[in-house]
């Protein structure tokens, strides 16, 4: 699809959900992003896009879709289901997420920093962890403590690059052993259960992910720990 039919599709979505409003220019651009990311901005009068380079060959459906999503957002338009339905699920499709898998493992970069911290060694963690819930069966992932402290990201399994990364919030004597180790099992769990899409939509957190964790014996405890972190 050429510049020209792009730039129609979102003059078009623009004038659908502005109607009385002067058009204005369009710049869109696409780009190698990492993953499928977009974006519009209102620069000087002139609304400025960037696509990611992975949504080129999107049917014209989609960047319909895509046009009303990014306009709705900006001015705050109520977006219509349909097309917010249609984008969820061509970018959950299997071809495509697994082209953004792809993209991102060998575009991303992940910051590493180290396992062993002040006062835990993720490694031991990840060991102890294996042996007492999953019989030692899991493969050992990257394993590294965040670059700062987040309180808001505590811990997250990064299966693009194969990496679970732990906050440094709970790498002192104040935290106590089973909240490290409930952390460490959630991720772990996301290495046995990957995510998987059930009716268009990502399922991260399945039910046999669920019941599992369930299983996890100081499970209250560390949850409520958790919260006042």
């Amino acid at each position: 699809m050429s510049t020209a039919e792009i730039q129609l599709i979102f003059e078009v979505a623009y004038r659908d959900l502005r109607p009385r409003a002067p058009m204005p220019p369009f710049e869109i651009r696409f780009r190698r992003f990492v993953s499928l990311n977009t974006t519009i901005r209102l620069r000087e009068g002139k609304l400025l896009v960037q696509l990611s380079d992975l949504l080129e060959a999107a049917p014209q459906s989609v960047l319909e879709a895509i046009a009303h999503i990014l306009i709705a957002k900006l001015y705050r338009k109520p977006i219509a289901a349909f097309h917010s339905d249609r984008y969820r699920r061509y970018t959950s499709s299997d071809a495509v997420s697994r082209q953004a898998e792809q993209t991102r493992q060998t575009r991303g970069r992940k910051q590493i920093h180290t396992a062993v911290g002040r006062y835990y060694d993720l490694n031991e963690v990840f060991e102890s962890v294996n042996r007492r819930f999953f019989f030692g069966l899991l493969g050992r992932p990257i394993l590294t403590w965040s670059g700062h402290h987040a309180r808001r990201l505590l811990g997250h399994y990064d299966a693009a690059h194969n990496t679970i990364v732990v906050s440094r919030v709970f790498d002192g004597p104040q935290v106590p052993r089973y909240a490290i180790e409930y952390l460490m099992y959630h991720e772990m769990l996301h290495l046995k259960h990957p995510v998987r899409m059930k009716a268009g939509r990502r399922c991260v957190h399945s039910r046999e992910f669920q019941a599992e964790e369930r299983l996890f014996p100081e499970l209250e405890e560390a949850k409520a720990f958790l919260k006042r972190l």
